[in-house]
């Protein structure tokens, strides 16, 4: 596992400025952030994201199965100035009724690096439209499954296996073999083969998403943005025609998003 995953401070921090540098001036394009907006990140972690909508002056609300990362967030928040005013709902987002729960609907709801975790995106990516307030805008941010390292095996602590680029897609009766051989745990050799059922491609993501909003921009990543922060690499977006060739674009670009409308 790489060395800034261990390190939840160094993580958060990663997040906000990926956040603050990229994600917020790619989102001003199509978004009027100088007045004060609903913000809603689901599978928000720490919420490093949401810190820097909040020192923007928006109202941000986190989502999160996980009770322990929720608790961390609120301790890294306890330091962040009007870190009190974040809201964080450890639910499981099928489970919100927004009248019942008396939740207002969100000009911005954000997935980062988390789509490609959920089992049935279909359902999900419909699910976000009660959430959504009319006109109200999604961002999703993602690694294509066939990028390198599409399959998280970073989380891996064998240091060479974790190196290797494509090795997620072996053959899942090969791919769980050499991971056990190596000594993985059965949690991370669990992790990583739910992801094989559940990694996304850009086309999926394509077909899926138009089917519930409006796609209003997308734009694929070379060099991933939070790169520059993880590895100190120069950010490069991909350029025509690797960004428009269809599946093999998703071998090399190894972050995409997307900026959808609701238009219901």
């Amino acid at each position: 596992m790489l060395e800034f995953h261990k390190d939840i401070n160094r993580y958060f921090h990663i997040q906000y400025l990926t956040a603050k540098d990229h994600i917020i001036p790619y989102l001003s394009d199509y978004i009027n952030f100088d007045k004060p907006l609903r913000i809603l990140e689901v599978g928000c972690g720490e919420a490093g994201v949401l810190k820097a909508f909040l020192e923007k002056g928006h109202s941000c609300t986190g989502i999160e199965l996980e009770v322990k990362r929720i608790e961390s967030a609120k301790q890294l928040f306890s330091e962040v100035e009007r870190g009190d005013e974040i809201t964080f709902i450890v639910r499981n987002i099928y489970d919100i009724d927004p009248i019942k729960d008396n939740i207002e609907a969100f000009d911005l709801i954000i997935l980062k690096d988390v789509i490609e975790h959920i089992p049935n995106q279909d359902k999900i990516i419909a699910e976000l439209i009660k959430l959504s307030k009319p006109n109200g805008f999604l961002f999703f941010a993602f690694p294509p499954w066939y990028m390198p390292f599409g399959g998280h095996q970073q989380i891996m602590k064998n240091k060479f296996l974790s190196k290797i680029p494509w090795i997620h897609l072996l053959p899942t009766t090969l791919y769980r073999f050499i991971l056990k051989s190596v000594g993985e745990q059965a949690t991370t050799i669990t992790e990583l083969l739910e992801l094989k059922e559940t990694g996304i491609s850009i086309e999926r993501f394509n077909r899926i998403a138009s089917k519930h909003y409006s796609i209003i921009n997308k734009k694929h990543w070379l060099i991933n943005p939070i790169y520059q922060y993880k590895f100190g690499l120069k950010v490069k977006k991909l350029i025509f025609p690797l960004n428009s060739l269809p599946f093999l674009r998703n071998f090399y670009t190894t972050a995409t998003y997307f900026v959808l409308k609701n238009d219901k």
